[in-house]
């Protein structure tokens, strides 16, 4: 099973985005500067999941991006599948051609695999993400490196 770089960065990022949304919109700069995503890539990331309903973008000073639904409502499938990305353990993406382009004798048992992933991401909603203990700690100390490099960058 393989989720690339592109899915996890799109989960990252929106699971960055639900933390910081009672603030006000975010901007992709910032998402970039404490996920250490490029910025140029989570703009890419971030077009796609605008064209699937899940982030709405806002215009103008202190504009950025808000979820486009309740943390709740959204769960982690629907953003991995927002970005084309397929969660898939076969070794054949799926087409059944493993085995001399044949399905090979564990196919079967690699699809189930997949779909019980993809069943298991539907059932995580950001919220319950943004809810765990652990995802907070790690957002409070992203959140004093960010201060830092801020005050760092005002003292030049």
């Amino acid at each position: 099973m393989r989720l690339t770089t592109k899915g996890r960065y799109a989960v990252t990022a929106m699971l960055d985005l639900a933390i910081h949304a009672r603030q006000g919109p975010v901007s992709l700069s910032d998402i970039s500067g404490r996920q250490a995503i490029s910025l140029s890539y989570l703009e890419q990331l971030f077009a796609k999941l605008r064209r699937n309903g899940l982030v709405e973008s806002i215009r103008g000073p202190g504009g950025g991006y808000r979820l486009s639904r309740q943390d709740h409502e959204i769960n982690v499938a629907e953003i991995v599948d927002a970005v084309n990305e397929t969660i898939d353990a076969t070794r054949c993406n799926q087409k059944g051609d493993c085995h001399d382009g044949e399905k090979c004798l564990t196919h079967h048992l690699w699809m189930d695999l997949s779909d019980q992933i993809h069943g298991f991401l539907s059932g995580i909603s950001l919220n319950h993400l943004v809810d765990r203990r652990e995802t907070l700690e790690i957002s409070r100390r992203q959140g004093r490196k960010g201060e830092r490099i801020s005050a760092l960058a005002e003292e030049d």
